[in-house]
């Protein structure tokens, strides 16, 4: 063939099959010419196809030899046009893949079929195998699908009495959903050696790791094909879970012991007990079910109805026919509650027994590692009608039933219901309507314990005639919440703190709201501003008025007044944000030692109400940032000492002493100095600083900030960081005028914000090593120049 032909044949093609147009035996030409010669010389009477099993045109190839680029299978020029979409070296797989299957069932002498399918896309979609000995089906999955796709395939190929197993080529959200599902999937690729693709079979973890082994290592077994890692995966595996979904709402239910559970439920598992029950979701009827509980507890009495609090799920099987609940905790109904549901009746006589039972988390009576799971054992007979003498009761303690009311309080809220001191005595019992009123207010009081800003006062949702309880207040006062003896305000803080308690336990739950404050807004006395007035027109002199102060607690401690003499010689020197901190740890201090009278600043009560180990640790932590900031200051004066000229650092000793001394050095004048300044003296201490906190930073344009910036990042050298990385904006981010910057000062600038935020961070670890105390080794610079 002429070169002339070749220079415009677009039709270049790596695959071809051999023989036929017809032929399956498939063919990668060698892409190095000493291959290709090593090939032709191999085989010289094999003719090449354009093959149909490969979306080809029928037509005859010729195999082109080229030095300088891969050799590749072409087209006659006088060939008619092929609409063949790929050409890749992977465009045979399918065809390799069939006969590498070919070759190991003939190797295992296990009689099967193999055939390719296209699914819509080509002719090598998929690859299927059937093996009618072992009942079962193999799919080499080659193009994507999604899971409707998927399960549609799975039904066309078997209609239940065979297996079917998976192998697929590309990852895809349904491969990775069968390997969580069990533990592992099969996947296939095809390698390139010589003028074949050599097939392996790959077992995919949950973790997404893959070990790949040649397919003629692979074994066909009765559970499908199998390799040396599937094995030992299987056998570390734990038994598959099946999908659940959860149930939300309220469920009651009441086992049925003379039901049989199916021996080939697909539920049984040999940790969990399975039982029957009758169950009894809210607002709907009653229907019979499969319960799987835990095993390691005993199987509850079936004399009784239960519900379930919380973390229930519905177990569903793969074809969606069968059903089961999955519950891991839950709570004994009393009388009342159970004779509601339908799933109970009490017995003629002694029915007086059960009222007073109250609900009570079930305690699962565990039993030793060494003891066999015993399956339930089925009643045969109804339980009997006469009741003995119940022995009394025993009275339950004062944690169990602050226990017992967090818990039916957290029900109501998870409801977004309120209830009342009668509803809960007849789900915990009577013996809480017999407590007395301040043994009500402890166990309120014990609920609510401790107080905190992310966790709802659950108090609130016990209504009295229509309202909050009358002795709320109390409780609030117990619970340390603030100006809650007096306020008027506590029916609006009630709801407020109700709507928290339904935002915490709710179905979903959301994010809560502040809790209202109840300290008192103080507003001008009646009249007060008709005095302001004749005053203002009539001028006199007040009288003094005396000041009046709270009284406060005179304490004396050495580690504190040690602590706060050793902040006040440190003051003077420090910058004001370090200087702002000392002052508020010296304040609080002083004010819990007593040195400073409280008033009414809502600021120093706190302070005074604090415990002593919260000022010693601020007043450590201020120092800390003292001593910080003061060499941090320190280097900023070294460092700048060695900018000046040699003879401006003479030493001292060379000087006559009778010549005058040095003025001062001037404090840097212009905005670009003091900006430097303020930039070398947070890199020294390794932090970084926000935009407006920069000198002049709320009044100067953002404009004007760049372009000194930019002028501070031109005068340094090369190799010293960028000081205007230290720039943030309030979100701690890089500033919008980073890449202008850049820009400006000659450097590449990066076009994604990954990157971006990489070379920013990086700018900023390069600053504070240089301008640390003492300086560290410098990182490499990300970002070349422009």
């Amino acid at each position: 063939m002429s070169p002339s032909g070749i220079a415009f044949d677009h039709r270049r093609v790596q695959t071809a099959v051999i023989g036929n147009k017809n032929s399956d035996h498939p063919i990668i030409l060698p892409m190095a010419a000493h291959e290709l010669d090593m090939w032709r010389k191999a085989h010289p009477d094999y003719s090449y196809w354009c093959g149909i099993q490969l979306g080809g045109c029928g037509g005859e190839l010729s195999d082109r030899r080229y030095t300088q680029k891969v050799c590749h299978f072409a087209h006659h020029p006088s060939a008619p046009v092929c609409h063949r979409t790929e050409n890749g070296e992977s465009s045979a797989d399918h065809l390799f893949i069939k006969r590498g299957v070919q070759r190991l069932l003939k190797k295992q002498k296990v009689p099967g079929n193999v055939n390719t399918r296209n699914l819509g896309t080509g002719p090598g979609d998929a690859v299927d195998v059937h093996l009618p000995g072992s009942r079962r089906r193999l799919r080499f999955q080659l193009s994507s699908l999604d899971h409707r796709a998927w399960r549609r395939a799975a039904d066309d190929l078997t209609d239940g009495s065979e297996d079917l197993d998976w192998i697929f080529g590309p990852d895809t959200p349904v491969s990775r959903e069968l390997a969580g599902r069990h533990g592992f999937t099969l996947r296939v690729r095809c390698e390139t050696v010589g003028g074949e693709r050599r097939v392996h079979i790959g077992a995919e973890t949950r973790d997404r790791t893959v070990q790949w082994t040649p397919l003629e290592d692979c074994r066909l077994t009765p559970t499908g094909l199998s390799t040396p890692h599937v094995e030992k995966i299987r056998l570390s595996l734990p038994r598959p879970k099946l999908p659940s979904f959860p149930l939300l709402g309220g469920l009651v239910f009441a086992l049925v012991p003379e039901a049989k559970v199916p021996a080939s439920s697909p539920f049984v598992a040999g940790d969990r007990h399975l039982v029957v029950a009758d169950f009894k979701p809210t607002d709907s009827p009653i229907v019979r079910a499969l319960l799987s509980l835990p095993g390691d507890t005993d199987v509850p009495p079936a004399e009784h109805v239960y519900r379930i609090p919380d973390s229930a799920r519905m177990l569903v099987t793969d074809n969606g026919r069968d059903w089961a609940v999955e519950a891991n905790r839950y709570v004994r109904l009393n009388a009342h509650d159970a004779q509601r549901t339908g799933l109970w009746s009490p017995p003629p006589s002694g029915a007086h027994i059960e009222s007073v039972q109250a609900s009570a988390p079930v305690p699962p009576a565990r039993r030793s590692p060494e003891e066999p799971t015993r399956p339930a054992q089925p009643t045969a007979t109804p339980p009997r009608v006469s009741t003995p003498a119940p022995a009394p009761a025993a009275a339950r303690s004062r944690s169990d039933l602050v226990t017992e009311l967090r818990n039916a309080l957290s029900d109501f809220a998870r409801l977004r219901a309120t209830t009342t001191w009668d509803a809960l005595t007849r789900r915990i019992g009577p013996e809480l309507a017999l407590l007395p009123h301040r043994e009500h207010v402890e166990l309120l009081v014990a609920v609510d314990t401790p107080l905190s800003e992310r966790r709802p006062v659950l108090s609130v949702l016990i209504h009295e005639d229509g309202g909050p309880l009358p002795y709320l207040s109390e409780i609030l006062t117990l619970l340390s919440v603030p100006y809650a003896k007096n306020s008027g305000r506590l029916k609006q803080w009630a709801a407020v703190e109700t709507d928290r308690a339904f935002a915490a336990y709710g179905q979903p739950s959301r994010a809560m709201r502040p809790r209202l404050d109840l300290a008192p807004a103080y507003s001008a006395p009646q009249g007060h501003v008709s005095k302001v007035l004749r005053t203002w027109v009539n001028p006199q002199t007040p009288a003094p008025k005396r000041r009046i102060t709270t009284p406060v607690t005179q304490r004396t401690d050495a580690r504190i007044s040690k602590l706060v003499s050793e902040l006040r010689e440190m003051r003077p020197k420090l910058s004001k944000p370090v200087r702002k901190r000392a002052n508020r740890a010296i304040l609080g201090a002083e004010v819990w030692l007593g040195d400073v009278p409280v008033g009414r600043v809502s600021r120093r009560i706190t302070a005074a109400q604090q415990k002593r180990e919260h000022h010693v640790q601020s007043l450590e932590d201020a120092l800390s940032a003292a001593r910080i900031d003061i060499a941090g200051t320190q280097y900023l004066e070294r460092h700048e000492q060695k900018q000046l000229p040699p003879a401006s650092r003479e030493p001292q000793e060379s000087a006559s002493v009778q010549q005058p001394p040095s003025p001062p050095k001037a404090l840097p004048q212009t905005l670009e100095e003091r900006l430097t300044r303020q930039l070398v003296l947070t890199a020294s201490r390794g932090q970084t600083i926000r935009l407006l906190d920069l000198e002049d930073g709320r009044t100067v344009p953002d404009e004007t900030l760049r372009r000194i910036l930019t002028a501070i990042d031109r005068k340094v050298s090369p190799d010293v960081p960028l000081l205007s990385s230290l720039v943030t904006t309030p979100d701690d981010g890089p500033v919008l005028f980073l890449r202008k910057i850049l820009k400006d000062i000659g450097l590449a600038v990066p076009q994604t914000n990954g990157a971006l935020l990489v070379i920013w961070r990086r700018e900023q670890q390069r600053a504070h090593a240089a301008y640390a105390n003492p300086p560290r080794e410098l990182l490499p610079r990300l970002i070349p120049p422009a």
